[in-house]
């Protein structure tokens, strides 16, 4: 046999070999079952939710388990119902927010849980939040006007037409139909001791107007770590609405809110806040359009009050915002913050109705440490937009026509209770620079204690009165 016809015979005798080798495994396993008895059948493993918008992503319920139910018995019981724990909030004991991986209704999802009464005090659905101010202006082009000589009119070249903290009839105003501002800084301007966060769409921290008084997290303050959502470097405050360190306004209304509270005043530059110095805190938790969820105001409330227990002198929280639905887990969270010195100030709302008939929250919150604010004219009139209630509005503050800071350097003037609240505030503020070391309550009261009494409040707010920054500071 030559080499050639050698190598031929060879290759066809592999061949053979590896068909009948591949047949007769053919035959064995059509001989076995696929699985032995004794191998182990895995369980169908948990569906994983399926990529859903932002929207979606957002809790469908809040859940408070009593406090004897284990953080491992919340697991299993939402694993049972294809549920997850998003967040669990700290500051209020057995707090549970809960994703429904099915995405179903929310007030389904809270009944089911409602319905474990043996497990839990209460369930409901993670209500949706929006701004609701009237109107946002451009800034007038009329000509400003000097101010009165006094010795603590700051240089400020916008100021003479911020009418609330100094009106002397511009524009068809009414002489000392304002929050005696100028009767205040006699006594203080501000301090950067005191920190006023402000809970609402960010703040726009580079404003020339704003940079100075916002806060940024001291080095001997630990960074913000929560156990569901991870470790934040929150430098200059937290963003609840998108679970980030950066709360950077992207609407305006809460770097307008900011300017009111503490625009750096006497730096020869745009307007002055209450406050020429405070340390402001961003709290986001409402985005672009003004939306956002009782969760997320939950979640930066309670980073404030992480804040506060870890050194940071957090003594008020601006809430410029609200809703006709009553949260039970906001209202828990508020009361915590009351608890660890917090005052909590809220705006009354913008329907022109009454919060005694139709409450409003978290205004309408019957808590010791929650101011809740109506909204005047520069004429010391209720605006006509301003919700009111002699039992549940407590006082007013200028609200209408209101001129402060915007994105990008820029002015506008804005009307709503959202305006007056920061005015309330910011004269907290001012309140705890003269007096640091006094307690919530006796901060409510003099806020409260010190107003003008107006005809045009009496009957629609508690007080009958308007903010006196003068008389509250003893002036």
């Amino acid at each position: 046999m030559n080499r050639n016809n050698f190598w031929i015979h060879f290759c066809i005798a592999v061949i053979l070999i590896a068909f009948a080798a591949v047949l007769g495994q053919l035959r064995l396993w059509q001989s076995k079952p696929l699985f032995s008895r004794n191998t182990a059948v895995k369980s169908t493993p948990k569906p994983i939710a399926p990529k859903r918008s932002v929207d979606e992503r957002q809790p469908e319920v809040l859940v408070k388990f009593r406090s004897d139910v284990s953080l491992a018995e919340i697991r299993r019981i939402a694993e049972k119902n294809n549920d997850r724990i998003e967040d669990q909030i700290e500051e209020v004991k057995g707090l549970i927010a809960i994703d429904d991986l099915d995405n179903g209704n929310a007030e389904t999802v809270a009944e089911q849980y409602a319905q474990m009464s043996n497990l839990v005090k209460y369930a409901e659905p993670n209500y949706e939040i929006k701004l609701d101010d009237p109107t946002v202006f451009s800034v007038s082009d009329a000509l400003l006007r000097e101010s009165e000589s006094n010795p603590v009119t700051p240089n400020d070249p916008k100021f003479s037409e911020q009418w609330a903290l100094n009106n002397s009839g511009q524009n068809g105003g009414k002489a000392n139909a304002d929050v005696a501002a100028l009767k205040a800084w006699i006594k203080t301007q501000g301090s950067t001791d005191v920190v006023v966060a402000v809970l609402d769409t960010g703040v726009d921290y580079k404003h020339t107007d704003l940079a100075a008084n916002m806060w940024f997290r001291p080095d001997n303050v630990p960074q913000y770590r929560d156990q569901e959502l991870g470790t934040f470097n929150d430098l200059q405050g937290f963003n609840a609405a998108d679970n980030l360190s950066d709360p950077m306004d992207d609407n305006g209304h809460g770097t307008h809110c900011s300017g009111i509270i503490g625009a750096e005043g006497d730096n020869d530059e745009g307007i002055a806040g209450i406050n020429w110095k405070v340390k402001i805190m961003p709290l986001k938790f409402m985005g672009r359009g003004g939306f956002g969820t009782t969760k997320d105001a939950i979640e930066a409330i309670n980073y404030a009050i992480d804040r506060k227990r870890n050194g940071v002198n957090v003594r008020i929280i601006n809430a410029s915002w609200g809703s006709t639905v009553y949260s039970k887990a906001l209202e828990d969270v508020i009361r915590a913050a009351g608890e660890e010195g917090i005052l909590f100030v809220a705006a009354a709302g913008n329907n022109g109705s009454s919060n005694d008939r139709s409450p409003h929250y978290p205004s309408n919150y019957n808590l010791p440490n929650v101011i809740s604010v109506a909204a005047l004219d520069r004429n010391d009139n209720l605006a006509s937009f301003s919700n009111f209630g002699v039992k549940t509005v407590h006082i007013a503050a200028p609200g209408r026509e209101i001129l402060s800071t915007w994105l990008g350097d820029e002015y506008r003037e804005a009307s709503g209770t959202s305006m007056a609240t920061p005015y309330v505030a910011g004269l907290a503020g001012l309140v705890l620079a003269s007096e640091p070391k006094l307690s919530v309550e006796k901060l409510r009261e003099r806020v409260l204690k010190s107003v003008d009494k107006l005809d045009s409040l009496n009957g629609k707010v508690e007080t009958g009165g308007r903010i006196n920054a003068g008389k509250a500071l003893g002036n």
